[in-house]
């Protein structure tokens, strides 16, 4: 007989219990967390490297313009007046005296930044205004934009002191965006370049002192940096080193807009963050920024302000980058490098005029 063997228990098959579920959510969870910043930082990092090559694609436009033309491109071009007078065609504005045709330092780039096919059909003997111009200004150039601004890629719209949108020939002037501006050196010309003084400008960064100096309708007569209205700064004018002068550097469109053509007479660019330091300015801050102190710009305390980028004042007129910790500068040698927000206020005035003899008085 044989015998009654009983079957096998049934196999229990193995499962998550909720505690165990939960155990591993949270697991899963803090590897997300430390993960995520590693991920973004890396992100940022390239971002940053794209910045830079374009800051060096510029840079290097800069410096091949020079030698086709023996001079840097003017920061932009304006009808030359002394007095304000001139003719209706050059449409000179009676408070700056900016004025016709208004192309910009970038728009004389284009042929040297991959971009002749734009810059061949341009009719630069026309103002950038002229309806002819207005599909090609308001076309969106990457390499003109810096992928980490959060600020929007699509042509702005050029607007009045009061923010309504600018009319030319009965249409609203629209003009491809760009994230890099010229460096006006210290000093600033801008809505008081028309006058026969600027009033009081700062000439001494360690001392304040201040004098009056005569514009006469030339901005070169206050500009320190090299690049302003009609500016054809040479090497030769470069007098403190091209590698310890900044020519260029970022402005995201989250603070201001800026545009790659040019400077509209009668414009104004408009901050789009607040603080109680800052306001709209006139239309060359469309291309162009400065480092300070400039007369009249003072703090709420009366101190004269020097701003290098992302100061707290958030200038449409100062560098201004969405760099974790500072931004990218082009210098008159080609090379680019990364600026701290925290730079010493005197180091960066240093670097920004191009004539003024000061020594560097340290790294940043």
């Amino acid at each position: 007989m044989r015998a009654h063997r009983s079957p096998p228990p049934a196999v229990r098959r193995g499962g998550f219990t909720l505690v165990e579920l939960l155990v591993v959510i949270a697991i899963i969870g803090i590897l997300v967390s430390l993960l995520l910043p590693a991920v973004q930082s890396a992100r940022e990092a390239a971002r940053r490297m794209q910045c830079t090559n374009h800051l060096k694609q510029l840079g290097l436009a800069v410096q091949t313009y020079h030698s086709a033309f023996q001079r840097f491109p003017s920061g932009y071009c304006s009808y030359a007046t002394s007095d304000g007078s001139g003719p209706s065609s050059a449409m000179i504005d009676p408070l700056t005296w900016d004025a016709a045709p208004g192309w910009g330092w970038q728009a004389l780039l284009l042929p040297f930044i991959e971009q002749a096919t734009v810059s061949e059909t341009l009719q630069y003997e026309r103002p950038i205004w002229d309806p002819v111009n207005a599909d090609l200004v308001a076309l969106t150039l990457p390499v003109l934009l810096c992928p980490s601004s959060s600020g929007e890629t699509d042509p702005l719209v050029v607007r009045d002191q009061s923010g309504a949108p600018l009319t030319r020939y009965g249409r609203t002037i629209r003009l491809g965006r760009s994230h890099y501006v010229a460096s006006h050196g210290q000093e600033s010309c801008w809505g008081e370049c028309g006058s026969a003084a600027t009033g009081e400008v700062f000439t001494n960064i360690y001392t304040s002192a201040t004098t009056i100096v005569q514009v006469n309708g030339d901005a070169g007569n206050v500009a320190d940096g090299p690049f302003y209205r009609n500016s054809g700064v040479r090497f030769a004018d470069v007098t403190d080193g091209t590698s310890s002068t900044i020519f260029l550097g970022e402005h995201s469109s989250h603070l201001s807009e800026k545009g790659w053509a040019g400077v509209v007479p009668g414009a104004y660019t408009h901050p789009r963050i607040s603080s109680p330091e800052n306001g709209p300015d006139a239309a060359a801050t469309l291309t162009l920024v400065h480092a300070g102190p400039s007369g009249g710009e003072l703090d709420i305390t009366g101190t004269p302000i020097i701003h290098p980028v992302n100061f707290p004042t958030l200038h449409v007129g100062q560098m201004y980058a969405q760099h974790l910790g500072g931004g990218n500068v082009c210098f008159g040698d080609g090379s680019v490098r990364f600026v701290a927000e925290t730079v010493n206020l005197l180091v960066w005035a240093e670097l920004s005029s191009m004539n003024e003899g000061e020594p560097i008085s340290g790294g940043f």
